[in-house]
């Protein structure tokens, strides 16, 4: 019979090669697969200084319409040119031989080449090419580095979505946009990649692991490039016709929250932003800052209205053309009074008065709390960074003329992003979505993982989300530029809202500022695309319905024809 203690120990040997073996196997893929490049680089000497590590960073892709990826941010490969003073003898004579390489004037180079350094840059960015000549030079004064910098292939597409690197004291890391919101998975600190994989896939994404921090790797947005640059031309082009401040835009799956294009006018290149004078132009207005939308608010409060049943599409009511509540005086657009109305033609002309009769009818209280479902005054939680809330505190007054003024739109001031998720549950079946631009994270040790976001609340009953589309419909085929945009053949619900401007000095709102916005959702009962859009104070028009409705018409007809999608109804619907 054998020994049990030289059995055991056998397998314990075993045991122990086995994990050895493992170990092994594990640091050379880490050294050949996942660090290849960075030892490749490390090994040649021939450019590289020895007191300088090359930067790294994680990338950033786009997603066209058939799955593949396109860079968006990326590392690009150069040299920099320095010179040591100690070893100048005759900086003129230097200065002639690589003036064909540099941007510097004599005086500037002989500045940098007689300091007491023994390293000053005189360019950097430069191509193969370059540097081979340079080095051809056999000038020993000069040293020539490789270098890596983080590069935007698309230049200012999607800038504002993106961000860029910046340094805040003595950290280079993301500033703004996704450079920031994932700084945690695109940052590369060397020496820390050895962490429990599996913990990190199985987890949730902003779960922390071994290490202390989630896993290294890239990052794949929802965002369509060629989609993204036709909502960039066509908000230049708003912006250009009607010399607003800004213009912005959004396009989204309103049933999953894929944002397929977010975009802002004046915009930037974060490869060059020098030209840029203001800072204030990195920020993103579709999420850090707050408006007051007007009368695309006006569906949210009628889709609460049907919602309880205190209004029907059928309903009537008396219109004054204005009307007063606690003292104060609110009238439609015209002043002018209708007579009796029903709900269908609230929406189709936009009745300030008609939207009141619905909030008066369900009761402020209960109004106020339909509103707060759609999410209004609520973070997204949309994974870009700074995102603010709505402001409602006019939903807690007791003064039903505050309730009132927020059935159109006016008095309550909140985000794009927040409008366009509420105003998304009215032809999705009635549930918030959850907004988002990526979706999956690329590790750099091997693996996906594909990010989930929560399931939304349903806030309206799924025949609601029906009526209110078949509404939203009709305002299109009949109301909207006397139906002149509506397409054969395509069910398509929107529309405008024009809301005055507050004036923060005297109080009350501007008689000549504006703030247009509009939006659509198609096929209207069962959308693949939300559109949302608005520019500020336009000069030179007062509605909504002669700056936007166009340039819906232009992104919607797009849509249909980039992602072929099929008609959902025959002629004679729009009879």
């Amino acid at each position: 019979m054998k020994n049990p203690s030289f059995v055991y120990r056998i397998r314990f040997l075993g045991v122990g090669i086995f994990l050895f073996a493992l170990i092994l196997a594990g640091k050379l893929y880490a050294i050949q697969i996942i660090d290849g490049n960075f030892w490749i680089e490390k090994a040649d000497r021939q450019y590289a200084r020895s007191d300088t590590a090359l930067f790294d960073r994680g990338a950033i892709y786009f997603t066209s319409k058939d799955g593949t990826v396109v860079s968006a941010a990326t590392l690009k490969t150069g040299y920099v040119l320095a010179v040591d003073p100690l070893h100048v003898e005759d900086p003129v004579e230097l200065y002639k031989e690589v003036a064909p390489f540099i941007t510097l004037s004599q005086e500037e180079f002989i500045d940098k080449a007689t300091r007491k350094a023994r390293y000053v840059e005189l360019a950097t960015h430069l191509p193969q090419d370059v540097a081979d000549k340079i080095e051809a030079l056999d000038e020993r004064s000069l040293v020539v580095s490789k270098d890596r910098w983080r590069f935007y292939p698309g230049g200012s597409l999607a800038s504002h979505s993106l961000g860029f690197l910046a340094f805040k004291g003595d950290e280079y890391a993301g500033r703004y946009g996704l450079e920031r919101y994932y700084e945690d998975i695109l940052a590369r600190n060397r020496g820390e990649e050895y962490v429990n994989f599996f913990a990190e896939i199985f987890s949730n994404i902003k779960d922390t692991v071994a290490h202390g921090g989630p896993l290294e790797g890239d990052i794949v947005t929802t965002i369509e490039p060629t989609v993204q640059g036709m909502l960039e031309e066509k908000i230049a082009e708003i912006n250009h016709t009607w010399s607003s401040k800004f213009t912005g835009g959004i396009i989204m799956d309103p049933k999953t929250g894929e944002i397929y294009a977010l975009a802002l006018y004046p915009s930037f290149d974060p490869n060059d932003f020098s030209d840029v004078d203001d800072v204030a132009r990195f920020s993103n207005p579709m999420v850090e800052n707050v408006f007051e939308m007007g009368s695309i608010i006006k569906p949210l409060t009628m889709a609460s209205g049907l919602d309880t049943g205190a209004v029907t599409a059928r309903t009537t009511y008396n219109d004054p053309g204005c009307m007063v509540l606690n003292s104060s005086k609110i009238c439609n657009y015209d002043g002018r009074a209708r007579g009796v109305v029903p709900m269908q033609e609230v929406l189709n002309q936009s009745l300030n008065t008609g939207v009141t009769f619905v909030m008066q009818q369900m009761g402020k209280n209960i109004f106020a709390d339909y509103l707060k479902d759609f999410g209004i005054g609520v973070e997204t939680g949309i994974d870009l960074p700074n995102e603010t809330h709505g402001l409602i505190t006019n939903l807690e007054s007791p003064r039903e003329i505050e309730y009132a003024t927020a059935s159109f739109g006016q008095g309550i001031a909140i985000t794009p992003i927040e409008t366009v998720r509420a105003l998304s549950a009215l032809g999705n079946g009635g549930v918030l979505p959850s907004p988002h631009i990526v979706k999956e994270i690329r590790y750099r040790v091997g693996g996906s993982k594909e990010i989930t976001y929560p399931p939304g609340k349903q806030v309206i009953k799924p025949e609601t989300s029906t009526e209110i589309s078949r509404m939203l419909t009709e305002v299109v085929d009949k109301a909207l530029l006397n139906g002149n945009i509506a397409m054969e053949g395509y069910s398509i619900a929107a529309k405008t809202g024009t809301a005055q401007i507050a004036n923060p000095n005297g109080g009350g709102y501007y008689d000549d500022r504006y703030l247009h916005s509009f939006f659509g959702y198609f096929p209207s009962y069962d959308p693949k695309f939300i559109v949302f859009l608005f520019t500020v104070e336009p000069v030179g028009v007062r509605y909504a319905s002669e700056t936007l409705t166009v340039p819906f018409s232009d992104i919607t007809k797009y849509l249909i024809g980039y992602y072929a999608v099929p008609p959902d109804r025959g002629d004679a619907s729009l009879e």
